[in-house]
């Protein structure tokens, strides 16, 4: 039933990816998820277009394709229908009796980029006032956390983008480094393409071709893993061919001479050596952004999913500061986000060290801020706790600093996580497992207690897109009658463990709590209502409650759609250069793992694929894994396209059918992570995590590559096969 009561249309947005499309749903009680998706091309950011994830989301709305039932599991060891209460009585038990039993830090929350504001808020205070544990982060983690920590050392915050998307086609050059948008959020494309339109030019930093490279002007194409030793060669080459700017390095950043001397370290013919982009090509590169009047670069998880991403970040955002490229109209580093609420979500305390307001878990005025608005003493918040990867890793061990009980909320950490078959173990080693999803996942699998919940189109609540406009997703379709909201959910666990009031169910009451709590943060929402929302198409923050001089009259904020163009959002207002020096991987090529792999979407799959793949539409798109390889590796091996192949690493072994193109290094094969069982990427890839994101090297481990029949006995999947129940 439609929960329009007049039957129209009702404005939402997608529930993928950072883009966050606009988009109508129609009540159309003849299919099977009851709504139609309609084109909403009033919304500025995709003006209707949608790519196939979008145009086929409710078909996971559909009953059958979800769940509608709580499960728990029963003597036999088998997950068995259950109702809300005693699921819930079950769930309240299993982590109360660890925190009795184990202290507080035994008991861990991980949450996921998709659950709203409003659930990441709330999720944040359960955690830390209910169960008093330190220990919750999210899957944002893996999304980007080394452009959070680069960005906030460099400009003293962290928001995706620091302009609007529509500027993108208006500036002179962009660098576009470890992204793919034409398939991770295809109708972004349309930016860039209006970008060349213009007269602009485009450079795509990728060691594949993909299809966002064959829409450059420049393709290069890095070893993967040397992302770090490419920027630095850049910023040697505005150096040596004097086109720094003096003058905006003068008046808005310090610590230039430390990072010109570690660039000038890198001189071209290294570089080459180093990356495999020949000279000319860097020289070019350089041309290009430097001769343009205005310019960007924009990351993404390419040179992010490092043990160095942080730092190679940080050399990018070296080049726009040297060149005078940030701050300025037009013109800075921006992130492409990949998660439909991985800023949001970090934001407002699902992050490990983060509080509300993007305020820091550590700072005490922080702590006092916001223990004030939930009428707590601050002395009984928790201190910061493990990263994403360092939480999954000490679940189930016997050791006074293990995590014996986990809830798990809109994440799949079974597929999705690095060193995926250890991390399965781990999870089975749990006293205890609850799971809050709209789908029985392959980590759901493994739990005690399901919780069947809403979803995007059965609820209210926001979301902040990588452009840092917070929206609104709306209630389009009421849910099946066995499924409840996470904010219910929260709820009733909260009363169940001695906590009657403050966890409200209703999403605008939690979001005026949010606003009270993110006041006077770095990102602060205390001036954005879901009024203005909807009357603006969203609204950027930071936005206080008044303007700058409101208490003289100066009414509401605007919003911020451009940061940085007075000053950065440093103590003195001044940006900061790092300095880094390139260095090798975690783990590179040696004899018998003679080959790198670099791991990333396809256009009709997302994220763990927990979703998408039970769409037909999509997986007739994208039906299964594969390893993308250059033909000369192909020839090696005897491997024709279609033939099955085991790729090994130190960790695991995955297997797939060989896709081979010219589109690829030689020395580096590809895998798309979206299935489980014998085709799991992750089984592969290496946890090494950076030091100060704690991002884990996804983009790249050493492997040897074999045709399957000759890879030897042992299971396939080396632990990576469909996950089964957890025993009782």
């Amino acid at each position: 039933m439609s929960a329009d009561p007049a039957g129209t249309s009702v404005p939402t947005h997608c529930p993928y990816c950072a883009l966050q499309c606009g988009m109508n749903l129609r009540p159309a009680p003849e299919t099977a998820g009851g709504v139609a998706v309609e084109e909403r091309a009033a919304f500025p950011v995709n003006r209707g277009a949608l790519c196939g994830k979008g145009r086929t989301a409710p078909q996971v709305l559909a009953i059958g394709s979800r769940l509608t039932t709580p499960l728990v599991r029963g003597a036999s060891g088998e997950l068995e229908p259950a109702g809300w209460e005693e699921a819930l009585d079950r769930v309240a038990a299993g982590l109360s009796a660890t925190r009795t039993a184990h202290g507080p830090d035994a008991v861990g929350v991980f949450g996921g980029g998709g659950l709203t504001n409003e659930k990441a808020y709330a999720l944040g205070k359960f955690t830390r006032l209910v169960l008093g544990s330190s220990q919750i982060d999210y899957n944002g983690r893996f999304c980007m956390s080394s452009a959070a920590a680069a960005g906030t050392r460099a400009f003293g915050v962290d928001r995706g983008l620091p302009f609007p998307l529509a500027d993108i086609p208006s500036t002179g050059c962009v660098i576009l480094v470890g992204s793919n948008p034409a398939e991770t959020m295809p109708p972004a494309l349309r930016y860039f393409t209006g970008l060349r339109e213009n007269g602009g030019r485009l450079i795509v930093v990728d060691p594949r071709r993909t299809r966002t490279a064959e829409h450059a002007d420049l393709h290069l194409a890095p070893r993967p893993g040397t992302d770090l030793a490419l920027a630095l060669g850049l910023l040697h080459l505005v150096v040596a061919e004097g086109r720094t700017d003096e003058e905006f390095i003068a008046a808005r950043t310090t610590g230039w001479p430390e990072a010109r001397a570690a660039a000038m370290a890198h001189w071209p013919e290294l570089v080459e050596r180093i990356t495999g982009v020949p000279v000319p090509l860097l020289r070019e590169c350089v041309r290009m952004f430097c001769d343009a009047p205005s310019s960007m670069v924009l990351t993404a998880r390419g040179p992010e999913q490092q043990s160095k991403g942080t730092d190679t970040v940080g050399a990018w955002i070296n080049l726009c500061l040297a060149t005078g490229r940030a701050g300025r109209p037009l013109s800075g580093y921006g992130c492409l986000t990949g998660q439909g609420n991985g800023q949001g979500g970090r934001e407002h305390g699902q992050k490990a060290d983060q509080l509300p307001g993007y305020r820091m878990l550590a700072d005490p005025a922080a702590r006092a801020h916001v223990a004030g608005v939930w009428g707590v003493d601050p002395a009984v918040l928790p201190g910061p706790g493990r990263s994403a990867y360092e939480l999954l890793d000490a679940l189930g061990r016997d050791t006074p600093d293990g995590v014996r009980a986990l809830l798990l909320l809109a994440s799949n950490p079974v597929v999705s996580a690095p060193r995926a078959a250890h991390v399965e173990e781990r999870m089975r080693a749990l006293d205890f497992l609850a799971v809050c999803d709209v789908v029985l996942s392959e980590s759901a699998r493994l739990a005690d207690v399901v919780l069947p919940v809403t979803q995007w189109a059965e609820e209210t609540g926001t979301l902040t897109s990588l452009e840092g406009r917070v929206l609104l997703r709306r209630k389009a379709v009421d849910p099946p009658p066995g499924c409840r909201g996470d904010l219910r959910v929260l709820h009733d666990l909260a009363a169940r463990l001695g906590w009657e009031k403050g966890f409200p169910t209703d999403p605008e009451e939690v979001f005026e709590e949010l606003r009270r709590a993110s006041a006077g943060g770095k990102a602060d929402y205390s001036g954005i209502t879901y009024r203005r929302i909807a009357e603006e198409d969203g609204v950027f923050w930071p936005c206080p409650a008044t303007a700058e001089g409101g208490d003289r009259g100066a009414g509401p904020h605007p919003g911020t759609p451009r940061l940085f163009l007075d000053r950065f959002a440093t103590p003195d207002g001044r940006a900061r250069f790092s300095p880094a020096v390139h260095r090798p991987a975690a783990e590179e090529t040696d004899a018998e793992y003679p080959l790198l792999l670099t791991t990333g979407r396809v256009l009709a799959q997302y994220q763990s694929g927990a979703q998408t793949r039970r769409v037909a539409e999509l997986n007739a798109a994208a039906p299964g894994p594969f390893v993308e390889l250059h033909p000369r590796l192909a020839e090696r091996l005897g491997a024709a396209e279609g033939d099955l192949l085991s790729v090994v690493s130190r960790r695991g072994r995955a297997m797939a059918p060989a896709r081979i193109t010219t589109g690829i290094r030689a020395d580096t094969v590809f895998m798309p992570f979206h299935w489980p069982g014998a085709g799991r990427a992750n089984s592969l890839t290496n946890p090494a995590l950076d030091p100060v994101s704690r991002m884990p090297e996804f983009k790249l481990c050493a492997v040897r590559v074999e045709r399957a029949e000759t890879a030897g006995d042992g299971d396939p999947a080396d632990g990576a096969g469909r996950a089964a129940p957890r025993p009782g």
